[in-house]
Order: structure tokens, then C-alpha cells, then sequence
């Protein structure tokens, strides 16, 4: 008595129900021989029927793609991350691709593992959000020749594909901004250490302070970490000065959740005793009271520009890397110390 067959659908299921040959149904699934319409018709009407994927990592033996990519991101440490992925995933699907998603937990150990565990399962190419501290992952990649796009966390690297926000003009006209309501005493809660984009940002701050006519001072600079409980504790350190200050740029949005913590923890007033402005611009910013003023990351251009320097490195390994940064919008709320713009009668 033969064994059973297997639950799950083969392509002699296919070629069986289609009334063809294996080999016909093979060509088919792989696109290696041009096939009659009304057979290819009856085998893709299999296909539906039995809800038949093939085995995506022999056929990649075969075809020398698996027309996947892989995605390698923080879920914690990116508050805009449906909206990246639901970019991601689009791009991808219109040029014929899959996306595998991956959590790095924004570890340096995790971060290594996702990434081989990624290219175990034969993915074509990554979008990384790079752990910050350690060059490694990065290292490797670029030594194995896959290609691998940046996204948002940009590096001082010149040998990979990046894509982001520009950060360094984007923090100077939050900090000129706030300097334009008088503001003489403004404050920073930076990111974390070692990431370039937190580096860029507290350039930004030094230029916008320089702009402004206003003197540098590195006690007025208070590390958040890039988490909201550390962001609560470098407002604490700023408003607990001899001279605490009267406005402050948090650089990111989970820091900016522990900011305003610690300001109703206090009983300060944003936007009347104490002037906000933050960076990123997540959905709920202008559902607080009162509303963030923000500078807004183009996320949906960052996601389609990431794919497609990905699927432009996937055609051509040896085209030049490049480094794209987008500018971001500032967002006019009343945080900031800004009256509402009423509507016209």
C-alpha cells in the first residue's frame, strides 16, 4: 500500500489536476519555457485551487532568485514603522517581490543572528535599520557582497547604499525657531551615542544656536538615549539647572513621550512655561495638548526610495553606493509657543 501523500499540495497535485505533465507545470512555476495560454490558464487555475507555493528555496537552486528581501528593523525604536513597512511591502510587491520582516530588538547579538538567519533563507537582498555601537553586521555584509540598503539610521560609510532624513539643516531651523520667540536658554535631549543621526542632530543644534546668535554650551545638551524613560530623566537634568531652560529640541519621538512625562509629572505647561519641538512627527503628535511642533520624516519616500536603491544594487552589484537623504517638513503646532492658525471665515 503506498504511503500517504503529504497535506501539503505538489506539483504532481498540480499536473493532475491540470491534466499535464510535470515538467509542463514546472515551466510554469519557474518561467523557464514559454507555455500555450490555455495550458498555462489550467495550471494557474490549479495553483489557486490547492493553494500550491512551491518550495521557494529549491526553486532559488534552480532560478538564482528567490525574488525575496529582507527586512531587519527595530520595531521598538521606529514609531513610524507601519507606515515604512506598508511602503516597503508595496514597492516590493509591484516589482515582484516578497518581504521577509525581522526584528532586531535594536541588539547588536539579535541584530547578527536576524541578518544570517535572513540570508540562510536565500533573500535576494536587506533593508537594515543598523543597531547603533557596532559596525559588524555592516562589515560583513558589504564583505559577502550582499546587497543591503540602509534606512534611516545613516552611517558615516561611504562603501553601502544609505537612505534617510537630513538632520543637521532639519534640528538647526528647530532650534533657529525656537530662538525666534526669544528663547535665549535652549536645550537638547540627544539620541544615542555613536549613531550618526544623533550626531547629526546635535550638529544641527550647534548651528541653529550659531545662526541664532547664540552661544554653544554643552551643559544645555542632556542625553536621552533614544528611550522614553531617559528622555524623561535628561529634561529633569535640564529644568533642574541654576538656570533651568525655558525651551528644548527633543530629538526623537520615544524620547519625546518621556519629555512630556516629566513635564506633567512637574505640572510644567508645554508651549506657555516651557517651549517643545521634537523630530519625527509620529500620528499622535498633533493629538496632544497642546498639538507638537514637529519636523516630519518623509517615511513613504524613505520606504520606496529604499527598495528601489535595493532592487537597483540586485541588477547591478557593482554600481556605485550612494547615499540619499531627504529633507523632512517642519510641522507648526503650538508647542513651540505658536498660536493655532485659525480657518478662514
Amino acid at each position: 500500500m503506498p504511503p500517504p501523500r503529504s497535506q501539503r499540495p505538489t506539483q504532481r497535485d498540480i499536473a493532475e489536476l491540470a491534466g499535464v505533465s510535470i515538467t509542463t507545470v514546472s515551466h510554469v512555476v519557474n518561467g523557464t519555457r514559454a507555455v500555450a495560454p490555455e495550458t498555462r490558464a489550467a495550471i494557474l487555475d490549479a495553483i489557486e485551487s490547492t493553494g500550491y507555493t512551491g518550495d521557494v528555496i529549491a526553486r532559488s537552486l534552480v532560478t538564482g532568485g528567490t525574488r525575496t528581501i529582507g527586512v531587519a528593523i527595530s520595531l521598538l525604536a521606529n514609531p513610524y514603522f507601519a507606515v515604512l513597512m506598508q511602503t516597503i511591502e508595496r514597492e516590493a510587491a509591484a516589482a515582484g517581490y516578497t518581504v521577509l520582516l525581522s526584528d532586531t530588538h535594536d541588539t547588536v547579538d539579535t541584530e547578527q543572528d536576524i541578518v544570517r538567519a535572513l540570508r540562510a533563507r536565500r533573500v535576494e537582498g536587506l533593508l537594515l535599520t543598523p543597531v547603533p555601537g557596532d559596525g559588524r553586521v555592516i562589515s560583513e555584509l558589504v564583505s559577502l557582497g550582499t546587497p543591503t540598503v540602509l534606512v534611516d539610521r545613516l552611517t558615516t560609510r561611504s562603501d553601502i547604499d544609505q537612505v534617510g532624513t537630513e538632520n543637521i539643516h532639519a534640528t538647526s531651523a528647530l532650534t533657529e525657531h525656537l530662538a525666534g520667540h526669544g528663547h535665549r536658554r535652549i536645550g537638547l535631549v540627544s539620541g544615542t551615542p555613536g549613531l550618526a543621526t544623533s550626531e547629526e542632530r546635535v550638529l544641527g543644534y550647534r548651528l541653529g544656536l550659531g545662526r541664532a546668535g547664540l552661544p554653544w554650551n554643552p551643559d544645555l545638551v542632556a542625553c536621552g538615549h533614544s528611550e522614553r524613560e531617559r528622555g524623561a530623566r535628561a529634561l529633569a537634568e535640564l529644568l533642574d539647572k541654576p538656570q533651568p531652560v525655558t525651551a528644548v529640541v527633543v530629538a526623537n519621538d520615544a524620547m519625546m513621550v518621556g519629555v512630556l512625562q516629566e513635564a506633567r509629572r512637574r505640572g510644567v505647561r508645554i508651549g506657555e512655561e516651557l517651549a517643545v519641538v521634537g523630530y519625527d512627527d509620529t500620528e499622535w503628535a498633533d493629538l496632544v495638548q497642546p498639538p507638537l511642533t514637529t519636523m516630519a520624516q518623509p517615511v513613504p519616500e524613505i520606504g520606496t526610495q529604499a527598495v528601489r536603491m535595493l532592487l537597483a544594487r540586485i541588477a547591478d552589484p557593482d554600481r556605485r553606493p550612494e547615499t540619499v537623504r531627504l529633507s523632512p517638513t517642519l510641522r507648526r503646532r503650538q508647542s513651540c509657543g505658536c498660536q493655532p492658525v485659525l480657518p478662514q471665515p
